[in-house]
């Protein structure tokens, strides 16, 4: 041993160890906060709209929360999803139908492709009313 103190072999080691040490802990530490993480609670699905007798006969009504819009019409109620069935922009309603704001593709007033890319047409979705008159969509 010499009188100089820590040799530089042994002062490498030292270092090499503590940054190893520290580069693991926060290694350990990522690895914890990620599996700590709480997912996101499931997306709505069943969407009260109030009393079904207020939506007037004849009305076409967007709901963009949902996004979809109803219809009322002499058979009753209806619903059509307003998400793009080619990559799942919400499409904007225009008074020929809808047209997709991202890929131009157009449906009819009733969601049939008039227009690509999209090959499918919208969504319909299901409408259901409850025993006490209140209006629901459901988007699945």
């Amino acid at each position: 041993m010499n009188d100089r103190g820590i040799s530089r072999r042994d002062f490498l080691k030292l270092a090499n160890s503590v940054v190893l040490t520290v580069c693991g802990l926060l290694g350990l530490g990522g690895l914890v906060k990620f599996l700590d993480t709480q997912t996101d609670a499931s997306p709505q699905t069943d969407f009260d709209l109030g009393p079904a007798e207020k939506i007037e006969p004849g009305s076409r009504t967007i709901h963009p929360e949902i996004p979809a819009m109803l219809i009322r019409n002499a058979q009753g109620f209806s619903a059509i999803s307003l998400v793009c069935t080619h990559l799942g922009c919400t499409v904007e309603s225009k008074p020929e139908g809808f047209i997709c704001p991202c890929h131009g593709s157009h449906f009819e007033p009733l969601g049939k492709v008039i227009r690509g890319p999209a090959e499918k047409a919208l969504q319909a979705l299901k409408t259901e009313i409850t025993s006490d008159g209140r209006l629901h969509i459901l988007t699945e």
